[in-house]
């Protein structure tokens, strides 16, 4: 998971936490953090994307934005799992407060929206860990998701 902002809060951590102690291959996540800009606006949104595009490779990218696509949790779980199968890393990208430029949208594979609603970004930390489980638990076939 790639975002911009400061290091997770105590009770985002816990929560964090606790998911990521579940999850296994391929499924297993880790945290990196980018430093929001000291800019604002269009050039805090443009050094911060191009710091995020400089750290996704050739991974298969997730783009977190309100105006992406709405998903459920098992489209999500099939999502993850077709590039994990073929042994491509996955990278979520959670913008900072100005969000993303055009060339992180054109570089994402998959922009995704949790609402239209906006989070503060540490709730959106804890909400997307406890999805990737979800995502992990119905690939699966376990029982932590009824439909």
């Amino acid at each position: 998971m790639l975002a911009v902002g400061r290091k997770h809060e105590s009770w985002v951590s816990e929560g964090i936490e606790r998911y990521t102690k579940r999850l296994k291959k391929p499924f297993d996540l880790s945290w990196q953090l980018i430093a929001h800009s000291a800019r604002e606006h269009d050039a805090a949104r443009a050094e911060e994307s191009e710091r995020l595009l400089g750290k996704v490779g050739s991974d298969f990218v997730v783009l977190l934005d309100e105006r992406g696509k709405a998903i459920d949790s098992p489209t999500l779980s099939r999502t993850l799992l077709t590039p994990l199968e073929s042994s491509r890393s996955v990278t979520v990208i959670i913008g900072g407060a100005y969000g993303v430029d055009q060339a992180v949208h054109q570089r994402a594979d998959f922009v995704w929206s949790l609402s239209p609603l906006v989070f503060p970004h540490q709730l959106v930390r804890l909400i997307l860990a406890e999805q990737v489980y979800r995502a992990q638990e119905i690939a699966g076939g376990r029982s932590y998701h009824h439909e």
